[in-house]
């Protein structure tokens, strides 16, 4: 694949591979630049839960949390909180709550969860390359942080919805809702993503994109377009998909391809699930992804 004239980082070392792949897969003869999913978030990620941008012009936020093992009215479901976790957060973080190192952080023992303000901030306008999920309100949201807060062996507490309310007034307000069925990419989008494929992905998620490598030596990986690609990812917003393709691919140097490059290969997945392109092209801005939802054809 065309380098652009850009050097590439040197490649790290992984004990932990994405949904869908195998070591038996990548790497069996060779270790190419491949690419693309089967997310959400490369090296800013574990500053998810860390330092948070603000929104230009938005009011301060206090920064205070619920003490240590303090309870709290039972506003929320921890039902679901999990429900929630496992829609939005158990792909990376996994059910148990242990992460990937170094990829994805582990939420069970993380000390920084412990500042809920921060939690409901990440929620909603992302942090790093941890995508936003602006369509969560803040029963959702303090359902969620107080999952997060209170599940394995966590004891910082839960999360009121009026104290995630209170944090959620002071920020933006999200976008409309839109589906990726809407037009959202551009045919020469695609196209650009469809060279980008052929030589950074194909090899082993196949030129079909059908999860059968090219290389009849490695192992099968997850489908990237059509009926099983969109059922993984219905619900799910391009801002995730774009982030985590971003943090796991290629496999054996996960972020290395340019940022637009993610995107057009996202828009050409999306053309290959017969999804109609439109006259706008899809931005890099996570924020604007993530107001764009996968779902079931119109």
């Amino acid at each position: 694949m065309p380098t652009s004239g850009r050097e590439r980082r040197p490649r790290r070392e992984r004990e932990d591979l994405p949904p869908g792949c195998s070591r038996a897969g990548h790497g069996a003869r060779t270790r190419p630049l491949r690419t693309v999913l089967t997310a959400v978030l490369a090296a800013g990620w574990p500053t998810a839960l860390g330092a948070v941008v603000p929104t230009p012009g938005a009011a301060p936020v206090a920064e205070t949390s619920p003490a240590r093992g303090a309870a709290q009215v039972g506003e929320t479901s921890p039902a679901q909180g999990r429900q929630l976790y496992e829609e939005h957060c158990a792909l990376c973080h996994g059910d148990s709550g242990a992460g990937r190192s170094p990829v994805f952080p582990a939420l069970r023992g993380n000390e920084r969860l412990g500042n809920a303000a921060r939690i409901v901030r990440a929620v909603r306008e992302g942090a790093g390359n941890m995508p936003p999920f602006p369509a969560l309100n803040a029963d959702e949201t303090a359902a969620l942080a107080s999952y997060v807060r209170t599940a394995w062996t966590n004891d910082f507490g839960a999360v009121t919805v009026a104290d995630a309310a209170a944090v959620l007034d002071r920020l933006a307000d999200p976008g409309p809702a839109a589906s990726a069925w809407d037009g959202v990419f551009t045919e020469a989008q695609a196209a650009r993503g469809r060279q980008v494929y052929a030589g950074a992905c194909a090899l082993c998620h196949g030129r079909r994109l059908n999860g059968a490598p090219d290389d009849p030596d490695m192992v099968s990986t997850s489908p990237l377009a059509r009926a099983r690609f969109l059922r993984q990812w219905e619900g799910r917003s391009l801002a995730a998909l774009v982030a985590y393709t971003r943090a796991t691919m290629p496999e054996d140097n996960p972020g290395s391809l340019a940022e637009q490059e993610y995107v057009d290969v996202v828009a050409y997945l999306l053309s290959m699930s017969r999804m109609p392109a439109g006259d706008d092209e899809l931005s890099s801005d996570l924020r604007r992804l993530a107001d764009i939802v996968l779902g079931p054809s119109r």
